[in-house]
């Protein structure tokens, strides 16, 4: 299947090709022509599975074919969690729409609002957003959401984690309910199913790959480790391994502070990059990641889901998710766009359950492995050298006087996620909007 099977029209395809592309990836194929119809559309698609130009192209190809209007309406409203993705799908919209007459721009926090403002009143076709900076703007009576006919949740599931659920509401009764909505998720859980009712009119179910699957051409390996070893051993595997380019998640911020300090004490340059940092010292931490003069990104959960590195080869869990989904986010920045990856976990006593958590949702074992030198302390007494790969059953095993510790605490773990149902590709779901 090419582009060209899709509907699309010339000048997106032209742009397609410019940024290198020659076939839709199975989200695109499933969701353009969908988009184009007009319909609402609820999707789910692991990350990596070029989503974004999903909705992007079609969105631009009906906004271009719409009456142009003499002063640009806010027509199109791409809703984020973060920063960071908000300004990587501005990217997006930007490359994809250079052969067309159409203004976008983005708005989120941490920044000066009057450079947005100033922007906001020349006109902007589309919008992208982060929930908070959008209702701000709009209380100040610098933007107006009254002709928007294009409205897309991106990372919806991750939005309702970060507590937008209230904000989400404020901004789509500020939208015209005769509108075409547009939500993409990672996983389909019953807060999601439930944001899709209220909210939307009998969306085609999208789903390019089973929810809660980890990218097919990412090799996963769990190494067990006691928690005061995890620096060293990191330090070790990145040092020996000679990786220029890791991504390396914690659980708090302070910790990613610790931890890319003791890095480049170590001899390896390193960045934290989380919500306390500013965003002018995030964006340079992550050009200079993709640059290449810095080889580690140490990042907390908000940049699971906002990160788009290309051929991205190493991933490490320096500490586990408390929330297995995120295991599959996480994860997810490494083995995209058919490129291999790898993704490490190093795993502690007190982390057990966190592994139990995540098999159950894969539906597969974690292969695990010990270090020479770095043997835990309630290690078996078999070799070092010799792999650990009796799966469930072994972490079972260390986990049962674990079962009532406390985590070692981080921004959410106290946060439950209810599981995934299931959604057939294709089906028409009927939902009526309020």
């Amino acid at each position: 299947m090419s582009f060209n099977t899709l509907g699309l029209e010339e000048e997106l395809l032209k742009a397609v090709s410019k940024q290198g592309y020659t076939e839709p990836s199975p989200i695109q194929a499933k969701c353009i022509p969908v988009v184009l119809e007009g319909k609402d559309v609820l999707a789910s698609a692991q990350t990596g599975t070029g989503k974004t130009a999903g909705f992007t192209l079609p969105i631009l190809q009906i906004l271009s074919k719409g009456p142009q209007l003499r002063k640009r309406p806010i027509r199109s409203l791409i809703l984020t969690p973060t920063r960071e993705l908000a300004a990587q799908i501005l990217e997006n919209v930007q490359a994809y729409s250079s052969f067309l007459d159409i203004e976008s721009m983005v708005i989120f926090g941490g920044v000066n609002q009057n450079p947005q403002v100033t922007k906001l009143k020349r006109g902007v076709d589309i919008l992208v957003a982060t929930p908070g900076r959008l209702l701000d703007l709009h209380n100040q009576k610098h933007l107006s959401l009254a002709n928007v006919e294009i409205l897309v949740l991106d990372e919806a599931d991750r939005m309702l984690d970060m507590g937008f659920l209230r904000d989400i509401k404020r901004v789509l009764a500020l939208i015209p309910k005769k509108r075409q909505t547009l939500l993409f998720s990672a996983t389909f859980s019953k807060e999601i199913k439930k944001l899709a009712q209220d909210f939307l009119i009998n969306p085609v179910s999208i789903e390019a790959t089973p929810e809660n699957t980890t990218a097919e051409l990412v090799k996963q390996k769990a190494f067990r480790v006691d928690k005061g070893q995890k620096t060293k051993l990191i330090i070790k595997l990145i040092s020996e391994g000679n990786w220029s380019q890791v991504l390396v998640f914690t659980r708090t911020k302070h910790g990613a502070n610790r931890l890319s300090e003791k890095m480049v004490k170590g001899g390896i340059t390193a960045s934290a990059i989380h919500g306390n940092k500013s965003q002018g010292a995030r964006t340079k931490a992550l050009a200079g990641f993709k640059a290449g003069s810095i080889r580690v990104l140490v990042a907390t959960d908000i940049a699971a889901r906002g990160l788009d590195i290309p051929l991205l080869p190493h991933v490490i869990n320096f500490e586990l998710p408390n929330v297995p989904e995120d295991y599959v986010h996480r994860i997810g920045r490494t083995g995209r766009a058919g490129a291999s990856g790898e993704a490490l976990s190093l795993v502690s006593a007190d982390e057990v359950d966190y592994v139990i958590g995540i098999e159950r949702l894969l539906g597969e074992t974690l292969k695990t492995d010990i270090i020479e030198g770095f043997e835990p302390s309630n290690a078996p007494s078999e070799k070092a050298d010799k792999p650990q790969q009796r799966g469930n059953q072994n972490w079972k095993n260390k986990s049962r006087g674990n079962r009532n510790r406390s985590s070692s605490g981080g921004d959410n773990s106290s946060r439950k996620r209810p599981s995934g149902g299931n959604s057939s590709s294709g089906k028409r779901i009927k939902f009526k909007r309020n």
